[in-house]
């Protein structure tokens, strides 16, 4: 999951107005770029579906997100088990309370993370670290671009970000892994640049759960 949630992150360029040609690929991305340079944070309902894969399986989760550059993340699991994922741009804390579980990890360098884990902290560059292709949006209306890392990744093959072609919001996400596996946010309700407090990415460990480090100690 942390590999899947690490893609995302006012106007800071002109809409495309509508009925207007479909630009280049290219320049598509670069407007995606420049727009989501202005966004300091945001906040989303989203489906979480995963299909495919070596294992042939097929989820369907819903949630809620919120977002702050540079690399805070809480992604909020609500059906139909509940799960947290938060990153207060230092630490990355999984947490199941069916489990009873939390495993700590640090958050990757700059030269350790992927790009969109790149992207995500406001650091990386669509039109640099990507080659963009159209290809048919799963979403009415909309317009999907396949993002291929110009940089072999070891976790996916490429991107596919579906966006609102009058204001380039993100609709959707899906990442297709190297075993064939694809996994997709859906988002809806987003709110973007509402000044999320540094509070909502502080994780406090729930008393009498085990706590694993990804160094393998415990505590």
């Amino acid at each position: 999951m942390v590999r899947v949630i690490s893609v995302l992150m006012l106007m800071a360029t002109p809409a495309l107005v509508a009925g207007q040609s479909r630009p280049s690929p290219e320049a598509l991305a670069r407007s995606l770029q420049q727009r989501y340079q202005g966004i300091r944070d945001f906040s989303a309902d989203f489906t979480h579906t995963y299909r495919g894969g070596a294992l042939r399986t097929q989820t369907r989760e819903q949630g809620t997100v919120s977002v702050k550059k540079p690399g805070r993340m809480h992604w909020t699991y609500t059906r139909p088990e509940k799960k947290e994922f938060v990153s207060d741009g230092r630490k990355i804390y999984s947490y199941i309370p069916q489990d009873r579980q939390v495993i700590v990890s640090n958050v990757p360098a700059d030269d350790e993370a992927t790009t969109p884990a790149l992207f995500l902290a406001g650091k990386g560059d669509i039109s640099r670290d990507f080659t963009a292709a159209y290809v048919d949006s799963p979403i009415a209306g909309a317009l999907a671009l396949k993002l291929t890392p110009r940089r072999a990744e070891p976790d996916y093959d490429y991107l596919v970000v579906v966006v609102d072609p009058a204001t380039l919001q993100i609709r959707a996400l899906t990442t297709k892994d190297k075993q064939g596996g694809e996994s997709t946010l859906t988002f809806a309700n987003l709110k973007e640049n509402q000044g999320i407090s540094d509070k909502e990415f502080a994780f406090r460990i729930p008393r009498g759960v085990d706590v694993t480090t990804t160094d393998g100690t415990r505590n």
